[in-house]
């Protein structure tokens, strides 16, 4: 009597959580990079390190370029906020630090998704994100740790 009851409350709960699940993927925001780097995963420091512009290598030693939508593109505030962990305001602090000191420069913005497939498919070290579903075998998937 039991085993039926069980057996109906984890359908349940795989059918109830099932579609949450896929909710939560959908939209995601990755991180991409030009096929050359040989680059597979970065720890969350070392991908705000690239995109503040205080890193501007691959830790292989490769030179790293570095592509952003701009500031007010909502896919740009996902990505900085869920992954890196910082507000858009807050990563335009330290790019403007950085140039205004002469340190070094801000990073390159494109005004697209389809922009920013193109620019880091075409660019040896690029670096920048898209939405999963903006994807394609041009460039590959850097995962995050």
């Amino acid at each position: 009597m039991r085993r039926p009851l069980l057996t109906l409350l984890c359908l349940w709960l795989l059918c109830g959580s099932a579609p949450w699940a896929l909710a939560q993927d959908e939209g995601a925001v990755v991180l991409i990079a030009h096929p050359g780097v040989t680059t597979q995963h970065l720890t969350r420091d070392t991908a705000r390190a690239l995109f503040a512009m205080r890193q501007r290598t691959w830790p292989d030693g490769q030179a790293a370029r570095i592509f952003v939508l701009p500031n007010r593109d909502p896919v740009h505030a996902r990505f900085v906020k869920q992954r890196l962990s910082v507000y858009p305001h807050q990563l335009q602090l330290s790019w403007d630090r950085v140039v205004f000191s002469g340190t070094g420069q801000a990073p390159e913005r494109v005004m697209s998704q389809a922009t920013m497939l193109e620019r880091i498919a075409t660019t040896p070290g690029a670096l920048g994100y898209l939405e999963r579903e903006k994807l394609d075998d041009r460039v590959h998937v850097i995962a995050m740790e």
